[in-house]
């Protein structure tokens, strides 16, 4: 695949990834937590490699997330979760800092990677968000890779999936007495050699929502946000909540109209919001990242220019 090259090396270039947050307890078997800890390394790995070979950060976010999307440890794409009708609906967003330019797809059953049909939506600039049969539609007549929805099916999502179903409960209260938290969105941020900025984000939303339901991840500006004046910020958790918080805009204007640091901003807005809610992954221009959580756990990553690469699900 063919990624655009820059010449210019006069900024560091940085990576954050996220792979959900509060997916995994603590007492989770040595070989689960080193099977997600591999997979971030891996994604992480991608995004490295584009940037540090002078790729541009937008390529380095589509590519990050397009793995993770083909990963079944995650809840995007191939191991999306399951709707109310046993059926699989996702996702996506991207977000370009040099201008504002954005594309996403919501609620699409088609589309193997959908994080690539929303660059596409973005780069062919006549509309911003494109939801369900529409969406599938567009990327079959763009060329891209589509499925049967049951190519998303993955054993383990499916017995989460019983599991609620068998709990005639409240959503939030049947999640718990099931022992699902669903909150695998995957996501990157990152700033390039020339000081470019972007994010992506992508998910299969909560398991047993409603057919339809659409949370954060597809809305710029909530959980997804780019701007090369400010950050690049790429959320996971409850959708409810950043919605509600308008969280990935909120930390770009705690830094465009407090003059907030990146992690001052960040901790800002993740200290507002309800315990358990998620987290998120940012990125300003000079490279520095933050990624704050306030959820038991968040699978992440980050890399940059300086030789730093990491993966944790809880701390460093």
């Amino acid at each position: 695949m063919h990624f655009a090259m820059k010449s210019s090396t006069s900024h560091r270039w940085a990576i954050a990834i996220h792979g959900g947050a509060g997916t995994i307890a603590r007492d989770a078997s040595p070989e689960r937590r080193r099977a997600y800890l591999e997979a971030l390394e891996k994604a992480l790995a991608i995004g490295r490699d584009i940037l540090a070979s002078g790729g541009t950060s937008l390529d380095a976010v589509e590519q990050v997330v397009r793995a993770m999307e083909d990963d079944p440890l995650f809840n995007a794409g191939h191991g999306a979760a399951v709707n109310r009708n046993g059926e699989y609906e996702l996702d996506s967003c991207i977000m370009d800092g040099r201008t504002l330019a954005t594309g996403a797809i919501a609620a699409v059953r088609h589309v193997r990677n959908p994080i690539s049909l929303a660059r596409r939506i973005m780069e062919d600039g006549e509309h911003v968000l494109i939801a369900g049969p529409g969406g599938d539609e567009y990327a079959r007549q763009a060329g891209l890779e589509t499925v049967e929805n049951s190519y998303f099916f993955t054993e383990d999502r499916h017995q989460r999936w019983q599991r609620l179903q068998q709990h005639q409960l409240g959503r939030h209260r049947a999640g718990v007495e099931a022992g699902v938290v669903e909150r695998g969105t995957v996501g990157a941020v990152a700033v390039d050699c020339d000081g470019n900025i972007a994010a992506a984000t992508s998910t299969g939303g909560l398991t047993n929502k409603l057919p339809g339901r659409v949370g954060d991840s597809p809305l710029a500006g909530v959980g997804t946000y780019a701007n090369n004046a400010t950050c690049a910020v790429s959320c996971t958790g409850n959708g409810e909540d950043f919605i509600r918080n308008t969280v990935a805009f909120r930390v770009s204007a705690g830094m465009e109209y407090k003059g907030l640091s990146l992690d001052v901003a960040t901790e800002a807005v993740i200290t507002r919001l309800p315990a358990e809610s998620g987290g998120l992954i940012a990125v300003d221009r000079h490279g520095n990242l933050s990624l704050p959580y306030n959820s038991v756990g968040m699978n992440r990553g980050a890399a940059d220019s300086t030789g730093r690469f990491q993966v944790a699900i809880w701390d460093w």
